[in-house]
């Protein structure tokens, strides 16, 4: 009856916060890549066994590759090379969408400046224009040195500053939101001391993308003080970090509910509605829920629950309507 120890929650924790990194730091940029997809390659790469694995195109490894590198591979030096590699990676076709874009090297704008743009044709309003081309050489060398440098700095500013440096050089043709992610996910690594990441800093993100790139826009058109940006950074931060704890409760709460209740007998029925319970049950459950799902009369549906509450493994919902709900006995679970 046991579902699971705490070992198995905390990776499958890591799993679906490496997906919401892939996902979402690709949603941030408009683009919807296919979450069963996502799943199934990092579970490949990560060895975990998650039964059917949806079919995966080069697009979507290239990400996970990406992500997984920055995270797993922290410690390493990171170089012109990788970045490179990175994005490849993302760029697996040499196109962005059906334009053809200079991959794994430094962008040349022959075709006119870098810039960040909205709005229709002959309206557009530049957000944002990038330091020009034939700086990058010497600019992406200043920042890869202190990247990989000792510092004084502490080590989450010095992901939020590595963050916002990379894009705001937006060194490649594309991919450099996505890019800059990750050398912030690479600098929160080596911040935590571990490469096993339990949040998602990109789906925060996500959550205030509006926020974000008004941020953004102003900490680079003005006179780069960056205080305000490194508040957002850590407030962002925080927000995934308790995201992540609520989380991880929930996913640990199951093992030590059935840790608890391994002795008591049970019949089908009711472990398998506790089991939806303990999922997170979407609604009031009644009696006549139960009986769905129990797939038994209401009648028996009402003597499971009777036993489950003199055993004190539920309680009745207070108020509510006509029908009586229950829920799980919070400080049982």
């Amino acid at each position: 009856m046991v579902e699971g120890d705490a070992g198995g929650g905390f990776s499958r924790k890591r799993k679906c916060s490496l997906t919401d990194d892939v996902v979402k730091t690709s949603e941030i940029e408009g683009e919807y890549l296919n979450v069963a997809s996502v799943r199934s390659s990092i579970a490949r790469r990560l060895g975990v066994d998650i039964g059917a694995l949806a079919p995966v195109d080069r697009h979507i490894e290239g990400v996970v590759e990406m992500v997984l590198d920055a995270t797993a591979n922290c410690w390493q030096r990171v170089t012109d090379e990788r970045l490179f590699g990175w994005h490849a990676a993302l760029f697996p076709t040499g196109y962005s969408g059906m334009t053809r874009i200079n991959v794994a090297a430094w962008r040349d704008d022959e075709s006119g400046p870098m810039q960040v743009i909205s709005g229709p044709m002959g309206r557009q309003k530049v957000h944002f224009e990038a330091p020009p081309a034939d700086r990058l050489p010497s600019e992406m060398a200043c920042f890869i040195d202190w990247l990989n440098a000792e510092s004084d700095v502490p080590p989450l500013l010095k992901a939020g500053l590595g963050y916002l440096w990379f894009v705001t050089l937006h060194p490649f043709d594309d991919g450099n939101g996505r890019i800059a992610r990750a050398v912030g996910d690479l600098l929160l690594a080596r911040a935590d001391g571990s490469p096993q990441r339990f949040y998602s800093l990109s789906a925060q993100i996500q959550r205030d993308r509006r926020g974000y790139y008004e941020l953004l826009e102003r900490t680079q058109k003005g006179d780069m003080d960056v205080t305000g940006w490194l508040v957002w950074f850590l407030d962002s931060l925080r927000c995934a970090l308790d995201q992540a704890h609520q989380t991880l409760d929930s996913v640990l709460s199951k093992p030590r509910f059935w840790q608890r209740w391994a002795a008591t007998p049970l019949n089908e029925r009711q472990a398998k509605v506790l089991n939806r319970l303990l999922d997170g049950f979407d609604g009031k459950l009644t009696s006549s829920k139960w009986a769905a799902i129990g797939k038994c009369s209401t009648d028996t549906a009402l003597r499971d629950i009777n036993d489950l509450l003199a055993r004190g493994m539920l309680r009745k919902v207070a108020g509510g309507g006509r029908s009586t709900g229950y829920e799980l006995n919070d400080g049982e679970v």
